[in-house]
């Protein structure tokens, strides 16, 4: 099989993985502060790992999630809104932050406006300035890495354009945390949602979101925390103060195991976009439609094609050649028209550390055999 669906999940994962979750799994439970176990190795919890990652000062800005659109939702449905508020969003966003704005403005606590985004999906500058200057928003959200075309922003730079306006930033790096830097206090940024699920090679059921020092949350979850049982609410302290319940602790170490493991081999970044542009070349002689993308980017790539629909290519790559990518609108719908896409979708190819040239050589013979 060649796996080429890693924008979704990553396959496989971290060498050594399974091996240590079953070693966890035959552990002693965490102590009942819920804080998680630590690494075997380094003696370290995976908040730990997190805060390094996100070059974070203090690790109780870490909040566990069970993956990004929890984090997504934390941040918004808890963030203190007043009547009025008005968010600004992009047309490259994933629904996770579509939906839980959409049931917001539903409710009248605040309103949304798209940002268009260029032909790579990208959020340009002087579209946010424009859009700054005439709605004056309370927040602005955007997707650090399309998860559709791979183009990834500048998120430092559209950051310090807000903040001239006095907005709050949330990023979603669910796409680039693993692959590019993400970080929120050097960048003034002041929430990030992350999985580790994706390009940091950890289990499913994991993620994070960064808040910052002065961002305040109210919690959307309530309920046991392990400490000052006999208080009505939630503790004040970070970051008990947001998680609610028991953690996925077994998982949470095997994302920090993970974490670990990457930083220790890191990704030839530079080899598998090259793949992607081989990939991409074969595709434009094969006449499909390439979104194009200049400049940063993840080992993401979509095209459609003019005699074929999406969905069929994928059977085919599947069932003819073992092939496993993604087919649709992948969570973001409103992305398409901006790059030239049918509606209906397109296929993604999303690639990682392990993809080898003979798995791309293979897959631009079978493009070749679907396509022709």
């Amino acid at each position: 099989m060649i796996y080429l669906n890693n924008a979704a999940t990553s396959w496989p994962k971290a060498e050594g993985l399974s091996g240590y979750m079953k070693e966890v799994f035959q552990n002693l439970p965490g102590h009942g502060n819920r804080a998680t176990l630590t690494d075997h190795v380094a003696e370290r919890t995976c908040r730990n790992y997190l805060a390094e990652l996100l070059k974070v000062r203090d690790e109780a800005c870490i909040v566990y999630a069970s993956c990004a659109t929890h984090a997504l939702n934390m941040g918004l449905l808890g963030f203190p809104w007043r009547d009025g508020d008005i968010v600004l969003t992009t047309a490259a966003e994933h629904n996770a932050v579509l939906r839980p704005l959409y049931f917001l403005q539903k409710q009248g606590k605040l309103r949304y406006h798209v940002m268009p985004v260029d032909r790579s999906g990208r959020l340009t500058q002087d579209t946010l300035a424009q859009f700054l200057k005439e709605y004056r928003p309370r927040m602005v959200i955007l997707t650090h890495g399309s998860n559709v075309t791979g183009a990834v922003n500048d998120a430092a730079g559209l950051t310090a354009l807000a903040k001239e306006y006095g907005c709050t930033v949330f990023l979603d790096a669910s796409q680039t945390v693993g692959l590019y830097p993400v970080e929120p206090e050097i960048w003034g940024i002041d929430m990030v949602a992350l999985t580790g699920h994706k390009y940091l090679l950890g289990p499913q059921g994991t993620g994070a979101l960064y808040v910052s020092g002065n961002t305040e949350l109210t919690p959307v979850l309530t309920g046991g925390t392990g400490i000052r049982s006999d208080e009505d609410e939630m503790p004040d302290e970070m970051p008990i103060h947001l998680e609610a319940g028991t953690q996925n602790e077994q998982s949470l170490s095997g994302l920090a195991f993970s974490i670990g493991w990457a930083r220790e081999h890191p990704m030839n970044l530079k080899r598998t976009l090259g793949y992607i542009r081989r990939l991409e070349k074969v595709l434009r002689v094969l006449g499909c439609h390439v979104a194009e993308v200049e400049d940063m980017r993840t080992p993401v790539l979509t095209f459609a094609s003019n005699s074929l629909e999406a969905e069929d290519i994928g059977d085919m790559l599947a069932g003819g050649f073992d092939i496993i990518c993604r087919t649709g609108l992948h969570c973001a719908p409103l992305i398409f028209p901006a790059i030239g896409m049918p509606k209906t979708g397109s296929v993604r190819f999303s690639l990682s550390r392990f993809t080898t040239e003979e798995e791309i050589a293979e897959t631009e013979e079978a493009l070749k055999a679907v396509l022709l």
